[in-house]
């Protein structure tokens, strides 16, 4: 049985929700105000920003179901709203009994919220097959009816700002009927115990490594996007595990700084090209590769260290 998302005190909800998720405390309040005033919103930010796990959160809390659909050239109109079973129409012909629910009629049958990733991936038909729902909360099915939201259902999608390769922007017609909210990534210490969360028996060096590595591509002039913390996630893991297997040490700071050692650094390096290359993304036309900008990377994180430690 679903709930009315007005009847949950927001305060309480907030609280909750902050105990389960790494900071996003603005992000939090303004997400629940929005969604809590029965408005839709967009979410734009890169990827590995915690936009899912706050909402899966949130949902969790007011006990109402997500639906999660991507965005992509497939997500056609009877794809979101719900097509009529061939086999069903053969037997019985069109009917209600024929007709498969799509993501978008089951979210506002059971006052869910419908979540579609990479909203500006969808062709411009299925956008704009949203549109009565959005603003008059129905949709009309032929040879089916009407479908009227429940009072719980919400429609929020996600935009990446960062990645302008098979995107379209969304129409007037479309934002107008949308609240915006921009999740930018985490503060450095917040994404260390985002790693530190998903990690075991990692030593607390290797975590710091692989954040400040990883925090790194973003801030390169030839790069379009660089790797979110779960780039950071994966370069701790596989510190981790190529340091057992080499037998080298993962510095332990005894002085407030972490001397790293040669076979330490050429581990990281090799741990980074892994877990980094695929997540980091070039503008068109750049003139260098990926692994030549990693190496810089490290070249610059390292040469710090090798400073404070000439030995």
């Amino acid at each position: 049985m679903s709930v009315s998302l007005d009847r949950i005190h927001e305060a309480d909800v907030r609280d909750r929700v902050a105990a389960r998720v790494v900071g996003r405390s603005r992000e939090l309040e303004l997400l629940i105000a929005a969604l809590s005033a029965g408005r839709d919103i967009v979410l734009e930010g890169p990827p590995g920003t915690s936009k899912s796990t706050l909402l899966r959160a949130i949902a969790g809390e007011w006990g109402v179901p997500m639906f999660l659909v991507e965005g992509n050239a497939e997500l056609s109109p009877s794809v979101m709203i719900g097509h009529h079973s061939p086999s069903e129409v053969l037997s019985s012909g069109y009917s209600d009994a024929s007709f498969v629910p799509g993501p978008l009629v089951e979210a506002m049958t059971q006052g869910g919220i419908l979540y579609v990733e990479e909203f500006n991936r969808a062709p411009e038909d299925t956008v704009n097959a949203l549109l009565a729902a959005m603003s008059e909360r129905r949709v009309v099915v032929p040879r089916v009816g009407e479908f009227t939201a429940h009072n719980g259902f919400r429609l929020i999608a996600s935009m990446n700002v960062f990645d302008n390769l098979g995107t379209k922007r969304l129409s007037s017609s479309i934002l107008d009927r949308m609240c915006r909210l921009s999740v930018d990534y985490q503060s450095a210490a917040e994404e260390r115990d985002v790693v530190a969360g998903h990690v075991e028996h990692v030593v607390t060096q290797g975590i710091v490594d692989a954040v400040e590595i990883t925090r790194a591509t973003r801030h390169r002039d030839e790069v379009r996007q660089g790797s979110s913390v779960r780039g950071a996630i994966d370069l701790a893991m596989v510190i981790d595990r190529l340091a057992a297997m080499r037998r080298v040490q993962v510095p332990v700071s005894t002085d407030g700084v972490a001397h790293s050692g040669p076979d330490y650094i050429q581990l990281v390096r090799d741990a980074t090209q892994v877990a980094l290359s695929a997540r980091v993304h070039l503008h068109r036309g750049a003139e260098v590769t990926v692994e030549t900008v990693l190496d810089d990377i490290l070249d610059l994180y390292f040469a710090v260290d090798l400073d404070r430690d000439p030995g």
